[in-house]
């Protein structure tokens, strides 16, 4: 092997592949053809993570188990943290007195684990969180509910010939089964901050797909105190998003509300947008965001005009990044009834930590304000979760970059 070879090895996280040759009178044995299995297991595993990338592909959403549903029909057998095999019934066994009610239904789906492993889940499990829980971490009232990769040997067979070394033979396992063990912690896990998901393989096996809040082993977990945002959808890489604004898109404000939320007289107020992660503050450059006017009004209307803006300087301890920003009025013009104020993010200027665009498109308008309770998106009908089912909403259609547009109305009273 040559010494750029050598150095590709040494960069390139993958396995050397080697492909058993066949000639005529060749002698095989039990360890070429496993070596040939891992051959084409190992190029499947290194084209699904480089070429695709890894997460979540369908379904594994978790959800509440109502009290008087102990069990789960049609559900898997699946291994626990612990190691153990465990029947998803199992549970309906239990004295009245022991049984643990803080419990939580994994449904079926795929994903891929950043090793290129498939994880299927085909019926569905239910997870008693306290035993599925480390012993040293059941002092904690917040959880994390995940799935791994795992195999186990299955259907023994007696071999006909016997091992050289053995004296008898003994009954081997015929086939392995790939299977999946469900991880249950109170310690936060570990995010894959890697840019790369292709040239290295990830330390942290675990595919996270929720946290629980506020969970009482003796009482059912609630629907709200589920959040799946955590888990990572399927792809090569994790597109930082916008998460929040502290406006109401679409909303109608009067002109001293407007004047208070753009900052036109207040230094520490202004828009403020949130992103899902870092982006970079040296990106954030004037033209970025950009601030227009469509006037209203019951005479003639829809002439425009640009309002001046700049960013506010970000926290000393933001330095070369920053998860949000705060754009305000700089200029004294002033709205009248009926003016629309647009908002623009060209987001594909946007950088993030890995220097790739933010995924600004604004689907729907539906990117929740940061503030919950001035929040009327509830109020408007349909589409309350994306595509997905994982709320809440963010921008971003996965193609990264494009820009994010949002307006609001201005009454005079």
């Amino acid at each position: 092997m040559t010494q750029t070879g050598k150095q590709a090895t040494a960069e390139f996280d993958a396995p050397p592949l080697r492909r058993l040759r066949y000639f005529h009178g060749q002698m095989l044995g039990a360890r070429d053809f496993q070596r040939e299995q891992e051959y084409h297991r190992e190029k499947l595993k290194l084209r699904m993570r480089c070429l695709l990338g890894y997460g979540v592909v369908c379904g594994l959403h978790v959800e509440p188990v109502p009290q008087d549903d102990d069990c789960a029909p049609g559900g898997d057998e699946h291994t626990t943290a612990a190691g153990e095999s465990v029947p998803a019934e199992e549970s309906a066994a239990e004295p009245e007195h022991t049984r643990h009610r803080a419990k939580v239904r994994i449904t079926p789906g795929l994903a891929v684990d950043c090793d290129g492993n498939e994880v299927v889940v085909r019926g569905g499990c239910v997870i008693d969180l306290w035993k599925a829980l480390p012993p040293d971490e059941r002092d904690t009232d917040t959880v994390w509910v995940g799935i791994r990769y795992a195999e186990r040997p299955v259907e023994a067979t007696r071999a006909v010939y016997n091992d050289g070394c053995a004296d008898t033979s003994d009954c081997e396992f015929g086939w392995t089964e790939e299977c999946y063990k469900v991880c249950v912690t109170g310690c936060e896990p570990p995010v894959d901050e890697r840019c790369d998901t292709c040239c290295s393989r990830c330390e942290h096996k675990t595919l996270w797909l929720a946290r629980i809040d506020s969970a009482d082993r003796h009482e059912p977990v609630r629907q709200d105190r589920i959040h799946m945002n955590v888990r990572r959808p399927f792809g090569r890489h994790l597109p930082t998003v916008i998460t929040g604004i502290n406006w109401i898109h679409g909303h109608t404000y009067t002109v001293d509300e407007a004047k208070a939320l753009l900052g036109t007289q207040d230094e520490d107020a202004g828009l403020v947008v949130r992103f899902s992660s870092d982006v970079r503050t040296d990106t954030l450059r004037p033209g970025v965001v950009e601030l227009q006017v469509i006037e209203g009004g019951s005479g003639r209307n829809a002439s425009t005009w640009y309002m001046g803006g700049t960013f506010a300087e970000p926290d000393a301890e933001c330095g070369e990044f920053t998860q949000e920003f705060r754009y305000r009025q700089t200029t004294r013009e002033t709205l009248q009834d009926g003016d629309r104020v647009m908002i623009t993010v060209r987001a594909a200027f946007i950088l993030d930590r890995c220097c790739r665009p933010v995924d600004g498109t604004h689907v729907g308008g539906r990117v929740p304000s940061i503030d919950a309770d001035t929040d009327a998106s509830a109020a408007r009908a349909g589409c309350d979760l994306p595509p997905s089912g994982i709320g809440p909403w963010t921008s971003g259609t996965g193609a990264g970059g494009d820009v994010f547009e949002s307006w609001f109305f201005v009454k005079e009273h």
